[in-house]
């Protein structure tokens, strides 16, 4: 069985000449974890160069988004900064914030010409001299400025205790008349309404129409010169599109050197660095190292049995798993449980088994499972782009190879039971006589189908059987490799649990077939095997030499090992059974197809087209992800249980991302 990838400590010792280009090649490399470090020394110009780097990427990303350039999504083909580099940055910044400079004084000075012709515009039909308005001794008026927004609230409001006469055209400037008694009632329902009131002279007569004239040529050459800022800088973004992006990946590369740069451990001219590698790849690492500078470096390799902090049990060795493409995109259903132990064996070939005939079994649809492999494919392909979903492709395409051939074995096709009559009728005639479909699911009043049914259920059960058992030859052997021999022997997952639960099922099986009787020795076995499950943590500590041997006393001892043989029945009970999910959920699929087909014969024409697409779209996504979710929590609790004792430290090696603002 495969286990996790062997790694090594290293150390090396860097001038400062060269940390820079080593970080570089370590990041792009991406298979260096550094070890915790201890404090930083560096020193102070090292500190504002990385500032610099930071601060200028900062600029970029601003002149990025004036310049409304997409942004990059990746560190390909990028360099760290180089002295041209700042200035190349430094010319493009201030290029850039000059046009936005610009922009900003003609933005503002056409804001104020167009307040100034609204104003002008409002007051445009005050043609009677202010000073003999406010003369009317019955009248008390208002002018000022409103949002127009509640013009008409207001109006509504003050009802027929004022008038209310816009000035202009956008009903932001009024004027606002009642009799002198209603002068209290007009104030307060204007303040409630956010009026501002605006001073106008004694002999103000409205604007003439050559101040009119002038000042809507203003707003007219205001728009038209920032329509010229505005198609520079559409402009000056074509033309510096490709440097801009190029500075930008190139600043993001030395921000993230620097940054590292400064946690290290260094003196004032040699840098020291540690870190784990996976073992094939170690010696082709120094290499490059070395030639990368010149000989100035100085290495030494360690297994992790000779690190004094792995020994001693303060550092787990971080856990890789190397796989193919497929296999490999099932990696992170490990690591979202959990990660392995350093050394013991890899699970993600049996997730990956697992999960795509678990998928399959329950989910048994030629059609449907068409549709997720062509998903697959388009994933792969990057035909469909979904972010970090692209990279789970072979999953899409497993499950759908799976599906499809359970729906082949069903005769269902996107929930129709005929169309692969002719092919089952094939298959099984080349064994006797045809019938379709090769494998029924579909209840009926025949009583071979209650009978078939219940063999299903059956076989669910002995797939859950496999499955556990191969959970708990993955703890036996992971034990023995770890030292743990009285785990390994006792316990409920050790030898003792496992021999209890294989040699309960073969009896069960025994009873079923072959009428066997209970004999004395099947119950001698029984207690032997139930004795090491349930007082498996006395009797290991016994067999590893640990003192003492009953740490709370014979009393504890006794009552735990009761309590445990209750855990160690039910468990096994409640593992075997939940796999009878896995029979549910295909004959609720079954059922499901049979009710969308009933459905599209039942309603025909379009009305049945309708419901056959919506039915199969809504079996495809939600049932889909329901059985996904059965899938992954089988594996978890059934599986997982019985050798994930203990998680280990999953490897995360130093690589550069591109940091998006």
């Amino acid at each position: 069985m495969a286990r996790t990838t062997q790694m090594r400590l290293i150390e090396l010792m860097i001038l400062k000449q060269d940390i820079n280009n080593v970080i570089e090649f370590l990041g792009r490399r991406g298979d260096f974890q550094f070890q915790n470090q201890g404090g930083a020394a560096s020193a102070a110009e090292k500190t504002e160069v990385k500032n610099k780097a930071a601060d200028v990427f900062q600029q970029l990303q601003q002149v990025r988004a004036f310049l409304n350039v997409k942004d990059r999504d990746d560190l390909k083909d990028t360099q760290k900064p180089v002295r041209q580099d700042y200035d190349d940055a430094e010319k493009l910044i201030s290029a850039v914030e000059d046009l936005k400079r610009r922009n900003i004084e003609k933005s503002e000075s056409a804001k104020k010409v167009s307040e100034a012709y609204r104003e002008a515009l409002a007051f445009s039909n005050l043609k009677v001299a202010y000073s003999e308005l406010e003369h009317l001794s019955f009248l008390t008026m208002r002018i000022g400025k409103i949002d127009p927004a509640v013009y008409s609230e207001l109006q509504f409001a003050l009802g027929e205790r004022a008038v209310v006469i816009p000035l202009g055209n956008d009903n932001s400037r009024i004027l606002a008349a009642a009799s002198k008694k209603g002068r209290f009632s007009l104030d307060a329902e204007l303040k409630k309404y956010g009026f501002v009131s605006v001073d106008i002279p004694k002999d103000f007569k409205g604007v003439p129409d050559d101040v009119l004239s002038s000042l809507k040529e203003q707003v007219a050459d205001s728009k038209k010169e920032l329509a010229l800022i505005e198609e520079e800088r559409k402009n000056f973004a074509e033309t510096h599109t490709d440097i801009l992006i190029r500075l930008l990946g190139t600043f993001s590369l030395g921000m993230q050197i620097f940054a590292k740069e400064s946690e290290l451990e260094a003196t004032h001219m040699v840098y020291r660095v540690t870190g784990w590698v996976p073992a094939f790849d170690s010696k082709d690492m120094m290499k490059e190292l070395d030639e990368l500078t010149e000989g100035r470096i100085a290495v030494r390799i360690y297994n992790p049995a000779e690190v004094p902090a792995v020994i001693a049990g303060h550092e787990k060795v971080p856990v890789q798993l190397k796989h193919g493409a497929v296999v490999g995109a099932f990696e992170r259903m490990i690591f979202s449980y959990g990660s392995p132990v350093y050394g013991a064996i890899d699970p993600t070939p049996f997730v990956a088994l697992f999960f795509t005939v678990l998928f399959g079994i329950m989910f048994g649809d030629c059609g449907q499972g068409l549709v997720f492999l062509l998903m697959g494919i388009l994933l792969h392909k990057k035909v469909v782009k979904a972010g970090s979903w692209n990279k789970f492709s072979p999953i899409f395409v497993c499950i759908g190879i799976s599906s499809t051939i359970m729906g082949l074995l069903t005769g269902e096709f996107f929930s129709n039971e005929t169309f692969l009559e002719p092919f089952a009728e094939f298959v099984t005639g080349l064994f006797g006589t045809p019938r379709a479909p090769i494998l029924k699911m579909m209840p009926s009043s025949d009583p071979n189908s209650i009978k078939n049914m219940f063999m299903f259920f059956g076989f669910s059960i002995a797939v859950g059987f496999v499955i556990n058992t191969i959970g708990l030859i993955i703890n036996i052997i992971n034990q023995f490799s770890m030292g743990r021999r009285g785990s390994a022997v006792f316990g409920k997952t050790g030898i003792s649990g496992a021999f209890f639960f294989w040699y309960v099922v073969a009896l069960a099986v025994r009873i079923a077939l072959f009428q066997h009787q209970l004999a004395i020795y099947d119950w001698v076995i029984l207690g032997l095997t139930l004795f090491g499950a349930a007082f498996g943590e006395v009797l290991a500590r016994i067999v590893d030499g640990k003192r003492p041997i009953l740490e709370d006393g014979l009393g504890a001892a006794i009552i735990g090992g009761v309590v445990e043989i209750i855990e160690v029945i039910s468990s096994y009970l409640s593992n075997s059974v939940s796999f009878m999910r896995v029979g549910a959920f295909a004959l609720s699929h079954a059922v499901l197809g049979y009710i969308i087909n009933t459905m599209t014969h039942l309603v025909g024409g379009i009305g049945g087209i309708v419901i056959l697409i919506a039915g199969n779209l809504i079996v495809i996504v939600l049932e889909g992800m329901i059985v996904a979710i059965q899938v992954i929590r089988l594996q978890y609790y059934e599986f997982f249980s019985k050798f994930f004792n203990e998680t280990g430290r999953e490897f995360k090696p130093f690589q550069f991302e591109y940091n998006k603002a």
